[in-house]
Order: structure tokens, then C-alpha cells, then sequence
């Protein structure tokens, strides 16, 4: 009988979700709101025609088919504040759900107004009554699921097993998230000068020998392992005993990504891209055979936009600032091939004139008015749809980088020529992440993301991503 079967026993909570899990709970509840707003707007749109009313027969005869997408264009504006750190917090859930209502009702009266107020063409009440249902009930949905999810007897309560390097990043992770993801325990180290000392904010309250009445004391649920060096014997015996009676064992990285949809490049060892990096970044034939259709269709698609869009974004720009319209650069693919990137451009004639690279970043004094546009967008990025159907580039991957700053980078950063394992993206996990990098710090944390995705991707990340970016095109939050 273990030390823990021995005790006193375990109060754990009903429900023990992990981030992705909680995410996936609050979009399903997202999306049964959005219905129920959907049958709503039906419904006050029907009281407003006399001859038919909600029947069969004017869901056949009234209703157009663009109609039943308005729940799918409401998940696409709210899709940014499934992140972990926005989706517990009411203030930013009030922010997110406000924006999604405005920007609906923008593109409301933007269509309403090209077809001069026909009712026909667009329904007032229908689409007003959908607005309206769908921020209630999203709104209270989310007070119900913060409520839920940061109730004590719904969190899970964790010991952070290493108050090292690693175990004091990941503290100052949890701090950085309010309300926090579970409840954090406190720090098990085996260094007696750390004893009885506050590490992030969170006490050391014991060493390894005693770990189990810890857990017991404290009614733990989850272990943390956050030692990355070498590990004694007796404490990978304790761990693995503790995992044979029902506490659930997470290593730190693994905890690192569920939180911030990253990899932790600085708390690897050098080995890490040999040891467990190749290994899963390979992905199967059907999944690179997807992907290259997937690629072919986006970048037809892109290509007819941008030529119905090229004699209106041409004319803005030549009037701006004059030619050329398209900007060419060199820039590092797969397997570090170098190919030519096309692009609208965005700058002032000759904005690199002294020949030294810059990455761009948020008001760039390089940028024109319009091309500040352009890139809030994304309509900047359209021409890259030619160098999608010529393989150079993917839909999804990691920003393509010119070769002066990665041989810069790469000096700087661990591990940061390992995004090129894959093709380039017109968009990518870090990008709908994270914003311009303008040092080693704010690159480092792109890298993560990178990195992220290379460990990850397979086809339905992928559609997140994609959604996820026109979501950002829609709200105009690109980067």
C-alpha cells in the first residue's frame, strides 16, 4: 500500500479540464448561443411578414441561404478570445463580444446601404434581432463558464515539482494569468536553502521525501514536473508512484504549451531538435497531399481576388506614393531555398535606401498611410497567392524571413532555423498570435510559436488558423 492509499483520500474536483478542453467547451457554448440567436432572428423576422409568419413555408420562400451563416460569422469574430488568458476574464470577454456585435452591425449597414435599404435584399429585423440575441446569450454564456471555471472546486490543484529555472518561469507564467488556469499549490525542491523561501510569488513547502503528505495535506490533484537537468532516481520513483494512484504527472513544456501555445526554446537543452523535435515535426503523405490542395484551391481563390482587387489597390498606391505597385524580395523557404516573395507595396520608395535590412513593425514610419491600411488587412499579402500555386509558400507556416535577418537571428536565438522544416505561410500560428518582432526577445517568442505549429500541425489547426485570420482580416487586427 502506497503512502497516498495509506492516508487520508483525495477531494478532487468534478471536472479537471485541460486548456484546450475549456476551450472547446466555451465554443461549444458559443455556437448553441449563436443557433439560438440564428432561430431568433428567424423568428422576429417572420412576425414582420403578414402573409407567412415562421412557417415551413417562408423558411423556403423567404429566407436566403447567406442567412443561415450569420451564427459561422459571429464564431469567426469572436475567435480571438478563445486564448486562455482573455477567455476567463469578463472585462476582455465584454470587449470581444462588443467588437463582434459592432463589427456585424458595420457590415449591416454597409451592405444595407449598397442596396439602397431593400428589405429583400436584406432583412432589418431578422439581422437587428440576431445582433442582439447572439450578444445576450454569448455574454451570459461566458459569466456562466468564468464562473464555473474559476470556481475553487472546479480548478485543479497543482504542485509544481523543481523550483529551478524552469519551475520559476512557469510561475511567473501562472501570475501572468488571471483568473489563473488552476490552482497552484506551491514549489517542491530538494535545495535546502530554498525551503520556507517565495519563488514568483509561490512558496517552497517541501522537499521530494515528503511529497506524498504534501499531497495528501493540500488534497493536490496534479504534478508538475519541471526539472529539465538530471533527475535523482528517488525523485523519478516518487513521481511514477504518485502517476500509480491517480495523480495526474504533466511535465513543464507540455504545461507551457496547453497555456501559451508555444514551445519554451530557452529552457531546452541544445539536443532537443535530435531528441524529440524531428521525430514530431514528421507528418504523413496525406497530410502533405491535403495540404498542397488545400494550397491549390486557396491560391486560385486569392489569385481572382487579387485581380478583381488589383485596379483599385494599383490606382490607391500609384496615386499614394506613386510606382511600382508590387515589391519584390528575396526570402527563405523550405529547407532554406531561397525564392522571390511578391508583395504590395506598403513603403515609401526606396525605404531601405542604406541597404541594411529592418524587420517591419507596428507604425513603421517606412509604411504609407495607405499601405498602413494594407497591412491592418492583410490585403498587402494578396500578390503571395502566385507564389502559393508555385509551391514556394503554403496558406499556413511560419512567416518567411529574408536570409540577412535569420543568419542574424539564428546566431541570437535557439533553435531558429528550425522553422524552416517546413514551407513559409501567408499566415501562421505566430502571426495570428503574436505581433511584429522587433529584437530577440519579441522574435524568440515568435520562434515559440513557430515552433508550436511545426510540432502540431495537421490539417485542423491548420483550418483554425485560416479562420482565425480572417477573423483578423475582418476586425482589421492583422500584423
Amino acid at each position: 500500500m502506497s503512502s497516498i492509499e495509506s492516508g487520508k483520500p483525495l477531494i478532487k474536483p468534478a471536472w479537471r479540464l485541460r486548456p484546450a478542453e475549456r476551450r472547446g467547451t466555451l465554443f461549444f457554448g458559443d455556437l448553441l448561443a449563436a443557433l439560438i440567436a440564428l432561430l431568433a432572428g428567424l423568428y422576429f423576422w417572420a412576425q414582420g411578414d403578414e402573409w407567412l409568419n415562421f412557417s415551413w413555408q417562408f423558411l423556403q420562400e423567404r429566407v436566403p441561404v447567406w442567412f443561415y451563416f450569420l451564427p459561422l460569422v459571429w464564431l469567426l469574430l469572436l475567435i480571438e478570445s478563445y486564448d486562455v488568458r482573455r477567455s476567463t476574464a469578463r472585462l476582455e470577454s465584454l470587449k470581444e463580444i462588443s467588437l463582434a456585435a459592432g463589427v456585424n452591425v458595420a457590415l449591416y449597414l454597409l451592405v444595407f446601404f449598397i442596396f439602397n435599404g431593400s428589405e429583400a435584399a436584406l432583412p432589418r429585423r431578422g439581422v437587428i434581432a440576431f445582433i442582439a440575441v447572439a450578444f445576450i446569450l454569448t455574454m451570459l454564456w461566458r459569466l456562466i463558464f468564468i464562473g464555473l471555471f474559476t470556481a475553487p472546486q472546479f480548478m485543479r490543484r497543482v504542485i509544481i515539482v523543481g523550483a529551478g529555472k524552469s519551475g520559476a518561469q512557469l510561475a511567473n507564467i501562472i501570475n501572468g494569468i488571471w483568473p489563473p488556469p488552476f490552482y497552484t499549490i506551491g514549489l517542491v525542491d530538494d535545495d535546502a536553502e530554498k525551503q520556507g523561501t517565495d519563488i514568483a510569488g509561490l512558496k517552497v513547502i517541501g522537499t521530494s521525501a515528503n511529497l506524498f503528505d504534501l499531497v495528501r495535506e493540500h488534497q493536490a490533484t496534479d504534478l508538475i514536473f519541471s526539472i529539465m537537468g538530471d533527475m535523482e532516481p528517488a525523485v523519478f520513483e516518487k513521481v511514477l508512484e504518485a502517476e500509480e494512484n491517480g495523480i495526474e504527472v504533466t511535465t513543464m513544456p507540455i504545461v507551457y504549451e496547453e497555456l501559451l501555445g508555444r514551445v519554451p526554446i530557452f529552457l531546452l537543452k541544445s539536443d532537443w531538435v535530435l531528441r524529440s523535435f524531428v521525430d514530431q515535426a514528421h507528418v504523413g503523405g496525406f497530410f502533405e497531399l491535403s495540404k498542397r490542395l488545400i494550397d491549390i484551391i486557396g491560391g486560385l481563390i486569392g489569385c481572382i481576388i487579387l485581380i478583381l482587387s488589383l485596379p483599385i489597390i494599383g490606382t490607391a498606391i500609384l496615386l499614394e506614393s506613386g510606382a511600382p505597385i508590387f515589391y519584390y524580395q528575396s526570402r527563405l523557404g523550405k529547407n532554406g531555398r531561397l525564392y522571390k516573395m511578391i508583395k504590395y507595396r506598403s513603403m515609401l520608395q526606396d525605404a531601405e535606401a542604406d541597404g541594411i535590412a529592418r524587420p517591419s513593425s507596428d507604425n513603421d514610419e517606412r509604411a504609407t498611410f495607405f499601405g498602413k491600411f494594407l497591412r491592418k488587412s492583410h490585403l498587402d499579402e494578396l500578390p503571395q497567392f502566385f507564389n502559393i500555386l508555385k509551391g514556394d509558400m503554403s496558406l499556413v507556416g511560419p512567416r518567411a524571413e529574408r536570409p540577412e535577418l535569420v543568419a542574424l537571428l539564428q546566431a541570437h536565438i535557439p533553435f531558429y532555423r528550425a522553422r524552416l522544416f517546413v514551407k513559409p505561410g501567408l499566415s501562421g500560428w505566430a502571426q495570428v498570435n503574436y505581433g511584429y518582432a522587433n529584437d530577440y526577445q519579441t522574435n524568440g517568442i515568435k520562434l515559440e510559436y513557430d515552433l508550436y505549429y511545426i510540432k502540431h500541425r495537421n490539417l485542423m489547426l491548420d483550418f483554425t488558423i485560416m479562420i482565425r485570420t480572417v477573423g483578423t482580416v475582418i476586425g482589421l487586427r492583422g500584423h
